[in-house]
């Protein structure tokens, strides 16, 4: 082979070396819809799992122990899109604690987020719900 043609091989060799290389930052959680249940807590009343104090104003959201252990608080500050199935209205929350109640499905939200979707003495809604990408923000 001609050194010119070996240089060239080197360095396209080189090049996909680099290319397969760099990390790509796929969320695939975040695409996946769930549907489960929809309650409210009072967020004030303790620190959250994720290490903040939230008040009741505030939109957050509780996903279940079960997930919160699974990827090690990982969510923490993701935001959520949360549907009420019964009314279609959509509200977004912040995942600041975990539910030892919940299913992996369900949520529990702060008072301020689910009026948003229902009234609070609804208590229970069917809710479907997926998490933003981890830099999104209303």
């Amino acid at each position: 082979m001609l050194p010119s043609t070996i240089s060239l091989l080197l360095l396209l060799a080189c090049l996909l070396q680099l290319v397969l290389a760099v990390p790509v930052d796929i969320d695939i959680e975040k695409r996946v819809t769930h549907v489960g249940r929809g309650t409210w807590y009072h967020p004030s009343d303790d620190q959250g799992n994720c290490g903040y104090w939230d008040k009741d104003s505030s939109p957050v959201v509780a996903i279940s122990l079960q997930r919160y252990n699974e990827n090690n608080g990982a969510n923490c500050n993701q935001w959520i899109e949360i549907t009420n199935q019964a009314n279609g209205k959509v509200a977004y929350g912040k995942t600041r604690d975990s539910c030892v109640s919940c299913d992996t499905s369900s949520l529990d939200m702060s008072p301020s987020l689910f009026e948003k979707l229902a009234s609070l003495s609804t208590g229970e809604i069917k809710i479907s719900w997926h998490f933003m990408n981890p830099s999104w923000s209303p």
